[in-house]
């Protein structure tokens, strides 16, 4: 288990480290100006796409590219240190095509789309001349257990008929968003397998009865790009837009949330790293009772605790890639959730120190960390909550343990006191 940087990332690594610095980040006034003002801001997005697709730094997150396939060649683990400085810039990654949740929808369509679906949907996603959505989440059932899912989907002759609810689609405002890949219920008989009871379908985002209801503010924050809530009316696709097969839905909604959950991660950590690096100069240079913050004890021992959290973070997130590549996404599934609950738990405690420091601008829009701290929040959430990730943590420890019950039996016995009887 090796994480350490061949030659080819480190010069990734300063590639897309100066693309951040020479035009990210100039462009970062103009793309609040915009998003402010409630435009999604592609005249500010579209141009540095083409320069990063003529960069050679585009849809970096593949591992199994093909040879039709638009990108760059790279394992999990070799994507992570490049995914972590992009998320420095929350916006930052759609730059790359390498945003959620496109990057999950593309590794569906990468994996089980047909010849004639990867030719309408993966091959404009890969190109970045669209963007898609992926439609789970519903605001009547918990949806932290998917085989709640109210929505269904109906074979009727030629077509599916979908009708449903869905709530917290990211990205689906997105002015480019033309897919939304939707999970529901296509076998509601009482006697289907809990688990072979969904599919996902492409529906495209103009098809009569789709609507985007609204787009749902997160702790008083509206994205840009939008988490809405979209209702699926009587909504009719022809029966070749289901992915995969009938009842296959469920295995494959897994499938697509592994890596993504990862991805999340990755730049959760570089998220934590400004955080850090701005909580360590405002101490340098913020003066409180004729010392500097930097004096305090309390205020060292946060920025040291920020740097161990963070530092044994991203070895958790290094080791899921490595599981990833080396075993594949179903043996790294215990990592992924372990990941999960430490990334975005290590982000709010992160931030709320790092806005602690600052004072009363910490929550003001004034820096990055009253946004990056919502996120972090948000993301105990997203992809699944905290308590879930644990379960299947606790899971795998004791199903480990049920494995191997008694062993540990010897291993008492040395320390048990020596049998006196009859002495």
């Amino acid at each position: 288990m090796d994480f350490g940087e061949s030659p080819r990332v480190q010069a990734l690594k300063q590639r897309v480290q100066r693309f951040m610095q020479d035009l990210v980040l100039p462009s970062h006034r103009d793309w609040h100006r915009w998003a402010d003002a409630g435009v999604y801001p592609l005249d500010v997005i579209e141009p540095l796409k083409d320069s990063a697709r003529g960069a050679g730094l585009w849809n970096l997150f593949l591992p199994g590219l093909r040879g039709d396939e638009p990108g760059t060649r790279l394992t999990n683990l070799e994507y992570a240190p490049l995914a972590e400085i992009m998320g420095r810039v929350p916006w930052a990654s759609e730059v790359f095509n390498c945003s959620a949740p496109d990057t999950g929808n593309i590794e569906l369509l990468h994996l089980f789309a047909t010849p004639a679906q990867r030719a309408q949907w993966l091959q404009p996603l890969m190109q970045g001349t669209i963007r898609s959505c992926f439609a789970m989440s519903e605001p009547d059932v918990a949806s932290s257990d998917p085989t709640n899912l109210g929505t269904r989907i109906a074979r009727d002759g030629d077509a599916y008929v979908v009708h449903g609810r869905k709530w917290f689609i990211t990205g689906a405002a997105h002015p480019n968003c033309r897919l939304a890949i939707v999970m529901g219920v296509s076998d509601a008989s009482t006697d289907a397998p809990a688990h072979r009871r969904h599919s996902l379908l492409l529906v495209p985002m103009d098809a009569p009865g789709v609507e985007i209801v609204r787009n749902i503010p997160v702790m008083a924050h509206q994205a840009i790009e939008g988490h809405c809530e979209m209702v699926f009316k009587n909504v009719r696709v022809p029966a070749d837009h289901v992915l995969g097969a009938e009842g296959e839905g469920f295995a494959m909604a897994q499938a697509r949330l592994g890596p993504g959950r990862v991805h999340h991660c990755m730049r959760t950590i570089g998220q934590c790293e400004l955080a850090l690096e701005l909580m360590a100069e405002r101490a340098l240079e913020r003066m409180a009772f004729g010392k500097h913050l930097s004096d305090f004890a309390n205020v060292q021992d946060w920025i040291a605790w920020s740097r161990l959290e963070i530092d044994q973070a991203r070895l958790l997130v290094l080791r899921a890639a490595w599981r990833m590549d080396v075993q594949g996404n179903a043996a790294a599934r215990t990592d992924v959730s372990a990941i999960k609950v430490v990334a975005a738990q290590l982000q709010t405690r992160v931030l709320d120190r790092a806005m602690q420091v600052f004072g009363a601008v910490g929550l003001t829009p004034d820096t990055p960390l009253a946004a990056l701290w919502s996120w972090g929040r948000a993301l105990r959430f997203l992809d699944g909550p905290d308590e879930v990730h644990l379960r299947a943590v606790a899971r795998q420890e004791l199903s480990a343990s049920r494995a191997h019950c008694g062993d540990n039996v010897l291993h008492l016995q040395r320390w048990l006191p020596p049998d006196t009887e009859g002495a």
